[in-house]
């Protein structure tokens, strides 16, 4: 596959699979806009070093890369970054979000900003990147759809369906299937396609839980296994495919189904506690295991 031509911002480009995909572009003739904070694991300081190594080692290899340093939930700042890489290289075909924190604890423990911090890490940086840029890419199209299309890739996790301990970053990863859902539904009219990959690839923040829970290793979840993945749902070879959910890692790809009704009770004259309380114990419910100790990134 080639990608020669394209150009791509991958925000929370700087470290694990982020880091991965954007190399992974730039091997493929992709043009790469790194973009990084350079934060802790829990979102402390910053290091524009962090994207500036991975900028430079896609150049060493070969490709054209440009490192920009910032925050991806800052709304001037992604506008900014939007502007100078169309002032840079004149297009953007598709941006991928990689972009997260983690500041795991019990939710009677949280505080206020372990909260606030991750929603907006997680969160409100996708909204901020598809607002910088889904208005160019609408300018773009006018009155018809866009060609090539062009892609943006929102980043969820497996803990979507709900960690013990992450209250916060499990809440954030479900909010990005939402937003894929309603964003995908708005801006296909314009040509433009809008997915999210759940990536399990070995990263700094599979490092933060102790070895002996760790749910894979590096050498069983290499972080580069997702890259590819990752590259198809941003390039011309996902042409109309959009609104999905992607699940990678390792040799496996899956595809998760949305959310969907799985049995409906109807009762004439409406319904009652002790009524509801019968139908769900004879035909509404299925066993399942209540408690979870996975965790997924």
């Amino acid at each position: 596959m080639s990608l020669s031509g394209k150009v791509y911002v991958v925000a929370g480009g700087g470290n694990g699979v982020g880091a991965s995909v954007a190399e992974y572009l730039g091997d493929h003739g992709a043009t790469v806009v790194v973009n990084d904070l350079g934060t802790s694991v829990h979102g402390e300081g910053s290091d524009p070093e962090v994207a500036t190594a991975v900028a430079a080692r896609i150049r060493e290899e070969g490709g054209e890369a440009m490192a920009h340093a910032g925050d991806a939930a800052d709304l001037d700042y992604t506008t900014q970054l939007v502007e100078d890489t169309l002032e840079e290289f004149g297009r953007i075909d598709g941006v991928a979000n990689f972009a997260g924190i983690l500041r795991d604890g019990l939710s009677y423990k949280l505080t206020e900003d372990d909260w606030d911090s991750v929603m907006r890490t997680h969160l409100r940086s996708h909204f901020a990147l598809l607002r910088a840029v889904a208005p160019h890419w609408r300018a773009e199209a006018g009155d018809g759809t866009l060609e090539p299309q062009r892609s943006f890739l929102g980043v969820s996790s497996l803990a979507a369906k709900g960690n013990v301990g992450q209250l916060n970053y499990s809440t954030a990863k479900a909010g990005v299937l939402g937003f894929v859902r309603s964003a995908s539904s708005e801006l296909y009219r314009y040509g433009v396609r809008v997915n999210a990959l759940i990536p399990s690839g070995f990263s700094r923040m599979t490092e933060t839980v102790p070895e002996e829970y760790r749910p894979y290793t590096r050498a069983e979840m290499p972080p580069e296994r997702v890259a590819p993945p990752a590259a198809y749902l941003l390039s011309d070879a996902a042409t109309d495919v959009t609104g999905l959910t992607v699940h990678a890692g390792g040799d496996t790809i899956r595809l998760l189904s949305d959310p969907e009704v799985k049995r409906v009770g109807v009762r004439e004259g409406g319904w009652t506690v002790d009524s509801i309380a019968e139908a769900f114990e004879e035909s509404l419910t299925e066993e399942f295991e209540v408690t979870r100790t996975d965790r997924f990134f």
